[in-house]
């Protein structure tokens, strides 16, 4: 397992390793798609690679988790 599960993600609180609490809205869910290690959530290690998605393919993965 190398990160969060994304059942039940959006809306949830997360705690980052920074020990800042935050719900994961869709602000939230695009920064850490386009800037993975900012907001790194406890427990897990910042393995994230750089992003290789556009704008509308960012947006499409939002909208699915949304439905999870």
């Amino acid at each position: 397992r190398q990160g969060p599960s994304w059942q039940g993600l959006f809306g949830s609180p997360r705690e980052t390793t920074s020990g800042q609490s935050i719900e994961v809205d869709d602000r939230y869910l695009k920064e850490s798609i386009f800037r993975p290690n900012a907001k790194i959530v406890a427990g897990y290690p910042p393995v994230m690679p750089p992003p290789v998605l556009n704008e509308q393919e960012a947006l499409a993965i939002i909208e699915f988790i949304k439905t999870l």
